[in-house]
């Protein structure tokens, strides 16, 4: 009886030490679109972790080895699993997505071909979207200097991740990041440190610089009046990437930013503890 009382308390007394992860407080949010933070144990050598085949960012906690997940928004809740590859062998790391409910935003454009393009424009669009699929694809072996992020601008949130958008009542992919309203010409600064991998004028996304964070962290910022980087540049945390504008298909100037993890597009507002269950 003694012994199973000292061996239940000292397990109780695990438990705050596993809720007080940092990492866990301020980003596990497991819902589609949210990010997933799971524990891989101690082992000496990192652990190589993939999510739906995609590698996955991991990073050494005090003694403990996490996987930082991103959700996508097409995930259906339910029950998950991680694999995990180290010395010894593969694993799976199971875990649970929860719900969540998006709303609804109805915008009306003046330009039609930016809901309905013609041939010429899809042949663009196509070409386009190839490109920035490769980027977010990209998964580099550097640390993030940070995963609390800084707000690339400071303004007032206009449209927030996820929301099931309607373009002249014809509904198009969910809003897959950020919207701050903030006027024409602002500076917007890269949350964390990085390195410019994409460079380009698009017909949605308008000026577009992506910024790789490390080990398939990236952020985008797109519908920018002027670039200020250069493909390959290193930037420190607070460099100027561009300046905000309404390139591509805007109703106005504002700064529109994305973050990937893993190719899956999640809710920057976790970031910067702003995220609405």
């Amino acid at each position: 009886m003694y012994r199973w009382l000292c061996a239940a308390l000292l397990s109780l007394a695990t438990l705050p030490a596993l809720a007080d992860s940092y990492l866990t407080r301020l980003l596990n949010k497991p819902v589609p679109g949210g990010v997933a933070v799971l524990d891989l144990g101690g082992s000496t050598a990192a652990p190589q972790a993939y999510f739906a085949g995609k590698a996955v960012l991991v990073i050494k906690e005090q003694a403990t080895w996490r996987a930082v997940v991103g959700l996508p928004l097409s995930l259906k809740p339910g029950p998950q699993a991680l694999q995990v590859r180290q010395a010894g062998g593969e694993r799976s790391v199971a875990f649970s997505v929860g719900s969540k409910r998006y709303p609804e935003q109805r915008i009306t454009l003046q330009n039609k071909r930016q809901v309905n393009p013609n041939p010429q424009d899809l042949t663009r669009i196509a070409a386009e979207l190839a490109e920035q699929t490769r980027a977010y694809q990209s998964f580099s072996g550097t640390i993030p200097s940070n995963l609390l992020l800084d707000k690339p601008v400071n303004g007032r949130l206009s449209s927030r991740f996820g929301v099931r958008r309607f373009f002249n009542g014809e509904e198009r992919n969910p809003h897959a990041g950020l919207d701050f309203a903030v006027p024409a010409g602002t500076p917007i600064k890269t949350p964390a440190a990085g390195k410019v991998i994409l460079v380009g004028d698009y017909f949605f996304n308008g000026n577009t610089v992506f910024v790789d964070h490390g080990q398939g962290f990236i952020s985008m910022f797109c519908h920018m009046s002027a670039i200020d980087v250069r493909l390959g540049q290193a930037l420190t945390r607070g460099a100027v990437v561009g300046r905000v504008g309404a390139t591509g298909r805007a109703t106005g100037p504002h700064m529109h930013w994305n973050v990937s993890l893993n190719d899956a597009r999640v809710d920057p507002a976790i970031f910067i503890g702003a995220f609405q269950p």
